[in-house]
């Protein structure tokens, strides 16, 4: 249970200085993939120099850093270089803890599945990470993919779904699963989480955040115009800063009425501990909303966009937390 719960704090730091290497434009500041070279940072001057030269080589350098100098490039260099370093540590404590407890058979058969996967995913997520950045390196490129970031950063809270999921067993005891009642709802409020971080990726990866900077109202109007300009449709829900917008308001509404409607009916319908993690959900909700709001307003400045972003990871647990409730007997 120690181990499970070291890793969800892992990755839980892990996806807040991802937030922060993209909130501070470093993530292209390493150009090159060096899984085991690349674990050491540059050593002396000139391969700090070196490095840098490498950075002047790419898009971004000209259009958002055309008069960076050297101490400028050591401060973005070390925030992609601790992102990876840390995507290193996870593999090593994850993978030989697991390997061990396999060995010694003090894993629970029926989970074994899913540490394996969750060993596989780890694995994928490295090479997830460099895909993305790779993206970004292109000629016609000033920044990476918003599909591919949108990917890494789903990926980074399906592990730490998994992983969570395994330390509530592991700190029940593993308790025999039966299907209480509001599985169903807990899980459309589980999806719905996941597919708003999907969202707030693509609000993040287009810089949509920095557009339509009030609220309630886009521009004057609740639906703005623009929504329907890009060709073919389904491209406005990823490509059209408008539309992006605009679907992660609506799914913060109905996020918000589904988690208070989901708390009204636990109030009757539900066992004690489902009902507590409903009335958190519900909390964390409008924690996330307000803050959402403000950040908006303020035209996301770095502190409030990473709270954002660290604070998704509370309400995602506790969605989590509060669909694993269903399925188990916790009182």
């Amino acid at each position: 249970m120690i181990w499970l719960g070291f890793m969800c704090l892992l990755v839980m730091a892990m996806i807040v200085i991802g937030g922060a290497t993209r909130l501070t434009n470093s993530g292209l500041s390493i150009t090159e993939w060096a899984p085991i070279k690349g674990a050491l940072p540059p050593l002396s001057e000139a391969k700090w120099i070196s490095e840098f030269e490498k950075y002047k080589l790419i898009p971004e350098f000209e259009a958002e850093h055309p008069d960076m100098d050297l101490a400028g490039f050591k401060f973005i260099y070390f925030w992609e270089w601790a992102h990876r370093q840390l995507g290193r540590f996870i593999g090593l404590a994850y993978a030989l803890p697991f390997f061990v407890f396999l060995f010694r058979k003090k894993l629970p058969a029926g989970r074994k599945p899913a540490f394996w996967a969750v060993l596989f995913l780890i694995g994928l997520q490295g090479a997830i990470g460099w895909w993305m950045v790779y993206s970004g390196l292109q000629e016609d490129m000033v920044n990476v993919s918003p599909y591919r970031l949108a990917t890494h950063l789903g990926m980074a809270f399906v592990i730490l779904g998994v992983l969570f999921t395994l330390f509530l067993g592991a700190r029940h005891g593993w308790p025999e699963r039966r299907t209480q009642p509001m599985r169903k709802a807990a899980g459309v409020l589980l999806g719905l989480t996941f597919v708003q971080i999907i969202a707030g990726a693509f609000v993040a990866g287009t810089k949509a955040g920095y557009t339509y900077n009030s609220w309630p109202l886009m521009d004057g109007k609740f639906v703005p115009d623009g929504y329907f300009v890009t060709s073919p449709f389904w491209r406005n829900f990823f490509e059209n800063v408008t539309a992006i917008q605009f679907n992660h308001r609506i799914l913060a509404y109905l996020l918000l009425a589904g988690s208070l409607a989901f708390w009204l009916k636990a109030r009757s319908s539900a066992q004690a501990a489902t009902l507590n993690l409903s009335g958190w959900l519900l909390i964390a909700m409008i924690w996330q909303a307000v803050l959402g709001i403000w950040t908006l307003l303020m035209v996301a400045p770095l502190n409030l966009s990473l709270l954002h972003q660290g604070s998704s990871i509370i309400v995602f647990m506790l969605a989590v937390a509060l669909f694993k409730s269903t399925r188990i007997r916790l009182s």
